[in-house]
Protein backbone atom coordinates (compact mmCIF):
# COMPACT_ATOMS: atom_id res chain seq x y z
CA UNK A 1 0.00 0.00 0.00
CA UNK A 2 1.19 3.32 -1.13
CA UNK A 3 0.33 6.46 0.99
CA UNK A 4 1.22 9.92 0.97
CA UNK A 5 4.33 10.86 2.34
CA UNK A 6 5.12 7.11 3.72
CA UNK A 7 6.00 5.15 0.58
CA UNK A 8 5.62 1.71 0.41
CA UNK A 9 4.36 0.06 3.41
CA UNK A 10 6.93 -2.05 4.24
CA UNK A 11 4.97 -4.62 5.53
CA UNK A 12 3.67 -5.88 2.99
CA UNK A 13 4.08 -9.68 2.06
CA UNK A 14 3.26 -12.38 -0.83
CA UNK A 15 0.34 -14.16 -0.74
CA UNK A 16 -0.09 -17.36 -1.98
CA UNK A 17 -2.58 -18.81 -3.66
CA UNK A 18 -4.18 -22.25 -3.93
CA UNK A 19 -4.12 -23.24 -8.40
CA UNK A 20 -7.91 -24.07 -8.38
CA UNK A 21 -9.38 -23.49 -5.22
CA UNK A 22 -8.88 -19.96 -5.24
CA UNK A 23 -8.12 -20.06 -0.79
CA UNK A 24 -5.50 -18.00 -0.16
CA UNK A 25 -2.65 -19.49 2.13
CA UNK A 26 -1.87 -17.79 5.35
CA UNK A 27 1.13 -15.47 5.18
CA UNK A 28 3.56 -16.65 7.56
CA UNK A 29 3.96 -14.47 10.68
CA UNK A 30 6.39 -11.40 10.72
CA UNK A 31 8.24 -11.51 13.65
CA UNK A 32 9.47 -7.73 13.10
CA UNK A 33 6.72 -6.05 13.94
CA UNK A 34 6.99 -8.34 17.75
CA UNK A 35 10.66 -6.92 18.20
CA UNK A 36 10.31 -3.55 17.31
CA UNK A 37 7.18 -3.20 19.78
CA UNK A 38 9.35 -5.32 22.43
CA UNK A 39 12.41 -2.59 22.07
CA UNK A 40 10.17 0.46 21.80
CA UNK A 41 9.01 -0.62 25.32
CA UNK A 42 12.36 -1.25 27.19
CA UNK A 43 13.83 1.75 25.76
CA UNK A 44 10.28 3.82 26.85
CA UNK A 45 10.18 2.18 29.85
CA UNK A 46 13.67 2.68 31.72
CA UNK A 47 13.25 6.69 30.55
CA UNK A 48 9.93 7.03 31.91
CA UNK A 49 9.18 5.14 35.11
CA UNK A 50 10.41 6.91 37.16
CA UNK A 51 7.58 9.66 36.84
CA UNK A 52 4.86 6.52 36.07
CA UNK A 53 5.61 5.89 40.08
CA UNK A 54 4.88 9.53 40.81
CA UNK A 55 1.60 9.24 39.52
CA UNK A 56 0.65 6.18 40.85
CA UNK A 57 1.09 7.26 44.47
CA UNK A 58 -1.33 10.54 43.32
CA UNK A 59 -4.19 7.79 41.91
CA UNK A 60 -3.59 5.49 44.73
CA UNK A 61 -3.81 8.10 47.68
CA UNK A 62 -5.66 11.14 45.87
CA UNK A 63 -2.94 13.81 47.14
CA UNK A 64 -1.11 16.41 44.83
CA UNK A 65 1.94 15.89 43.51
CA UNK A 66 4.13 17.69 45.93
CA UNK A 67 3.15 15.58 48.68
CA UNK A 68 3.62 12.46 45.97
CA UNK A 69 7.29 13.82 45.39
CA UNK A 70 8.14 14.31 49.09
CA UNK A 71 7.04 10.97 49.39
CA UNK A 72 9.19 9.14 46.51
CA UNK A 73 11.64 11.91 48.32
CA UNK A 74 12.05 10.32 51.74
CA UNK A 75 12.23 6.87 50.62
CA UNK A 76 14.96 7.34 48.84
CA UNK A 77 16.62 6.22 45.54
CA UNK A 78 16.71 3.01 46.44
CA UNK A 79 13.27 2.60 46.34
CA UNK A 80 12.85 4.92 42.88
CA UNK A 81 13.60 2.19 40.71
CA UNK A 82 11.78 -0.73 42.80
CA UNK A 83 9.27 -2.48 40.86
CA UNK A 84 10.61 -1.98 37.68
CA UNK A 85 11.02 -5.09 36.62
CA UNK A 86 7.53 -6.44 36.15
CA UNK A 87 6.73 -3.62 34.18
CA UNK A 88 10.06 -3.92 32.10
CA UNK A 89 8.23 -7.61 31.84
CA UNK A 90 5.11 -6.64 31.00
CA UNK A 91 5.25 -3.63 28.91
CA UNK A 92 7.85 -5.55 26.59
CA UNK A 93 5.91 -8.47 25.58
CA UNK A 94 3.06 -6.29 26.07
CA UNK A 95 3.86 -3.91 22.98
CA UNK A 96 5.49 -6.85 21.26
CA UNK A 97 2.08 -8.65 21.51
CA UNK A 98 0.06 -5.05 20.62
CA UNK A 99 2.33 -4.31 17.47
CA UNK A 100 2.67 -8.01 16.22
CA UNK A 101 -0.27 -9.08 17.04
CA UNK A 102 -2.31 -6.07 15.57
CA UNK A 103 -0.16 -6.30 12.19
CA UNK A 104 -0.95 -10.37 11.95
CA UNK A 105 -4.80 -9.66 12.54
CA UNK A 106 -5.20 -6.43 10.16
CA UNK A 107 -2.83 -7.94 7.37
CA UNK A 108 -5.39 -11.00 7.08
CA UNK A 109 -8.56 -9.19 7.37
CA UNK A 110 -7.27 -7.01 4.62
CA UNK A 111 -6.31 -9.79 2.70
CA UNK A 112 -9.71 -11.50 2.85
CA UNK A 113 -11.22 -8.00 1.94
CA UNK A 114 -12.69 -5.99 4.96
CA UNK A 115 -12.46 -2.74 5.02
CA UNK A 116 -9.49 -1.24 5.92
CA UNK A 117 -10.90 0.71 9.01
CA UNK A 118 -12.73 -2.39 10.35
CA UNK A 119 -9.75 -4.74 9.75
CA UNK A 120 -8.29 -1.63 12.12
CA UNK A 121 -10.23 -1.85 14.97
CA UNK A 122 -10.50 -5.65 14.73
CA UNK A 123 -7.14 -5.92 14.97
CA UNK A 124 -6.51 -3.28 17.64
CA UNK A 125 -9.28 -5.28 19.89
CA UNK A 126 -7.73 -8.26 19.28
CA UNK A 127 -4.26 -7.11 20.55
CA UNK A 128 -5.28 -5.20 23.51
CA UNK A 129 -7.50 -8.85 24.90
CA UNK A 130 -4.57 -10.95 23.78
CA UNK A 131 -2.15 -8.45 26.43
CA UNK A 132 -4.45 -8.82 29.13
CA UNK A 133 -2.64 -12.27 29.69
CA UNK A 134 0.55 -10.37 31.11
CA UNK A 135 -1.92 -8.84 33.86
CA UNK A 136 0.31 -10.75 36.38
CA UNK A 137 2.99 -7.91 35.80
CA UNK A 138 1.19 -5.18 35.93
CA UNK A 139 -0.68 -6.89 39.24
CA UNK A 140 2.67 -7.13 41.08
CA UNK A 141 3.73 -3.51 39.84
CA UNK A 142 0.91 -1.85 41.65
CA UNK A 143 2.00 -3.55 44.63
CA UNK A 144 5.75 -3.30 44.42
CA UNK A 145 4.92 0.57 43.81
CA UNK A 146 2.75 0.94 47.35
CA UNK A 147 4.48 2.13 50.13
CA UNK A 148 2.76 -0.12 52.41
CA UNK A 149 4.23 -3.34 50.77
CA UNK A 150 7.41 -2.27 51.09
CA UNK A 151 8.17 -4.08 54.59
CA UNK A 152 5.58 -6.96 53.49
CA UNK A 153 6.69 -7.56 49.85
CA UNK A 154 11.21 -7.59 49.20
CA UNK A 155 10.94 -8.05 45.59
CA UNK A 156 8.96 -9.55 42.33
CA UNK A 157 9.27 -12.93 42.66
CA UNK A 158 8.34 -12.79 46.31
CA UNK A 159 5.42 -11.01 45.45
CA UNK A 160 4.54 -13.22 42.94
CA UNK A 161 4.95 -16.09 45.61
CA UNK A 162 3.00 -14.06 48.14
CA UNK A 163 -0.02 -13.89 45.67
CA UNK A 164 0.19 -17.52 44.92
CA UNK A 165 -1.22 -18.76 48.27
CA UNK A 166 -4.50 -16.83 47.56
CA UNK A 167 -5.03 -18.71 44.34
CA UNK A 168 -4.42 -17.58 40.58
CA UNK A 169 -7.49 -15.28 40.65
CA UNK A 170 -5.54 -13.05 42.73
CA UNK A 171 -3.02 -12.52 39.85
CA UNK A 172 -5.95 -11.10 37.75
CA UNK A 173 -7.44 -8.52 40.76
CA UNK A 174 -8.68 -5.60 38.42
CA UNK A 175 -8.74 -7.90 35.52
CA UNK A 176 -12.23 -5.90 33.76
CA UNK A 177 -10.82 -2.47 34.10
CA UNK A 178 -7.82 -3.18 32.32
CA UNK A 179 -9.70 -5.17 29.50
CA UNK A 180 -12.02 -2.22 29.00
CA UNK A 181 -9.03 -0.01 29.04
CA UNK A 182 -6.98 -1.80 26.19
CA UNK A 183 -9.07 -2.82 23.74
CA UNK A 184 -10.27 0.99 22.99
CA UNK A 185 -7.12 2.40 23.56
CA UNK A 186 -5.47 0.41 21.17
CA UNK A 187 -8.39 1.25 18.80
CA UNK A 188 -8.07 4.95 19.10
CA UNK A 189 -4.08 4.39 19.09
CA UNK A 190 -3.80 2.50 15.94
CA UNK A 191 -6.60 4.61 13.53
CA UNK A 192 -5.14 7.77 15.01
CA UNK A 193 -1.22 7.08 14.19
CA UNK A 194 -2.34 5.77 10.83
CA UNK A 195 -4.71 9.15 9.83
CA UNK A 196 -1.56 10.97 11.01
CA UNK A 197 1.00 9.65 8.98
CA UNK A 198 -1.31 9.11 6.29
CA UNK A 199 -1.87 12.84 5.90
CA UNK A 200 1.60 14.33 7.47
CA UNK A 201 4.34 14.72 4.94
CA UNK A 202 7.27 11.81 5.19
CA UNK A 203 10.58 14.06 5.36
CA UNK A 204 13.82 13.28 4.50
CA UNK A 205 15.97 14.89 7.12
CA UNK A 206 16.46 12.50 10.48
CA UNK A 207 15.52 15.12 13.13
CA UNK A 208 12.61 16.71 11.48
CA UNK A 209 11.56 13.12 10.78
CA UNK A 210 12.37 12.42 14.37
CA UNK A 211 10.08 15.27 16.04
CA UNK A 212 7.31 14.54 13.85
CA UNK A 213 7.55 10.61 14.82
CA UNK A 214 8.04 12.52 18.65
CA UNK A 215 5.02 14.75 18.30
CA UNK A 216 2.64 12.04 16.44
CA UNK A 217 2.75 9.66 19.44
CA UNK A 218 3.07 12.32 21.88
CA UNK A 219 -0.33 13.82 21.11
CA UNK A 220 -2.16 10.51 20.64
CA UNK A 221 -1.01 9.23 24.34
CA UNK A 222 -2.49 12.46 25.98
CA UNK A 223 -5.33 11.86 24.71
CA UNK A 224 -6.29 8.04 25.23
CA UNK A 225 -4.49 8.64 28.52
CA UNK A 226 -6.89 11.65 30.05
CA UNK A 227 -9.57 10.07 27.98
CA UNK A 228 -9.10 6.39 30.30
CA UNK A 229 -7.38 8.28 33.58
CA UNK A 230 -10.98 7.61 36.12
CA UNK A 231 -10.60 3.99 34.78
CA UNK A 232 -7.12 3.86 35.72
CA UNK A 233 -7.70 5.28 38.96
CA UNK A 234 -10.42 2.45 39.63
CA UNK A 235 -7.66 -0.30 38.66
CA UNK A 236 -5.05 0.78 40.93
CA UNK A 237 -7.38 0.99 43.63
CA UNK A 238 -8.47 -2.80 42.93
CA UNK A 239 -5.25 -4.07 42.51
CA UNK A 240 -3.46 -2.53 45.56
CA UNK A 241 -5.23 -5.28 47.84
CA UNK A 242 -4.36 -8.38 48.60
CA UNK A 243 -7.11 -11.16 49.37
CA UNK A 244 -10.26 -10.15 50.21
CA UNK A 245 -13.66 -9.93 48.21
CA UNK A 246 -13.37 -9.29 44.18
CA UNK A 247 -15.23 -6.12 43.69
CA UNK A 248 -16.71 -4.55 40.11
CA UNK A 249 -15.53 -1.87 38.47
CA UNK A 250 -18.87 -0.26 39.75
CA UNK A 251 -18.73 -0.91 43.10
CA UNK A 252 -15.12 0.17 43.11
CA UNK A 253 -15.73 3.79 41.13
CA UNK A 254 -19.04 4.47 43.69
CA UNK A 255 -16.49 3.59 46.84
CA UNK A 256 -14.20 5.99 45.50
CA UNK A 257 -16.72 8.57 44.26
CA UNK A 258 -18.00 8.57 48.33
CA UNK A 259 -14.11 8.87 49.64
CA UNK A 260 -13.45 11.70 47.39
CA UNK A 261 -16.13 14.01 48.05
CA UNK A 262 -18.14 12.17 45.91
CA UNK A 263 -16.90 14.87 43.24
CA UNK A 264 -15.71 13.69 40.26
CA UNK A 265 -12.65 16.15 39.71
CA UNK A 266 -11.22 13.94 42.55
CA UNK A 267 -10.45 11.02 40.13
CA UNK A 268 -7.91 13.60 38.24
CA UNK A 269 -5.43 13.49 40.94
CA UNK A 270 -2.27 13.57 39.08
CA UNK A 271 -3.76 14.07 35.60
CA UNK A 272 -1.22 16.56 34.74
CA UNK A 273 1.81 14.73 35.43
CA UNK A 274 -0.07 11.36 33.97
CA UNK A 275 -0.36 13.89 30.58
CA UNK A 276 3.29 15.09 31.01
CA UNK A 277 4.28 11.29 31.51
CA UNK A 278 2.23 9.88 28.62
CA UNK A 279 3.58 13.14 26.35
CA UNK A 280 7.33 11.85 26.74
CA UNK A 281 6.61 7.95 27.44
CA UNK A 282 4.69 7.70 24.02
CA UNK A 283 6.66 10.24 22.27
CA UNK A 284 9.58 7.77 22.81
CA UNK A 285 7.62 4.96 22.04
CA UNK A 286 6.46 6.11 19.00
CA UNK A 287 9.85 7.04 18.02
CA UNK A 288 12.10 4.42 19.22
CA UNK A 289 9.30 1.94 17.43
CA UNK A 290 9.91 3.79 14.05
CA UNK A 291 13.82 3.72 14.55
CA UNK A 292 14.16 0.25 15.41
CA UNK A 293 11.38 -0.62 11.92
CA UNK A 294 13.59 1.65 9.79
CA UNK A 295 17.29 -0.14 11.12
CA UNK A 296 15.18 -3.97 11.21
CA UNK A 297 13.51 -3.98 7.81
Amino acid sequence: MITPGRGVDPVVTKIKKMSDSGLLITPTINWREFACGWGAAFINVTVTYPVNKLIFRQMLHGVKLHHAYRQLHEEGINFLYRGILPPLCQKTLSLSVMFGVYEEVRRRLVDQGMNRYTAKALGALASGTTEVILMPFERVQTLLADSKYHDELRNTAHAFKVLKNYGWKEYYRGFMPILLRNGPSNVGFFIIRDELQYRLPRHHNPVIRTCTEFCCGALIGVILSALFYPLNVVKVSMQSKIGGPYETVVEVFLQLYKERGSRMKYFYHGIHLNCMRAFLSWGVMNTAYEHLKTIIY
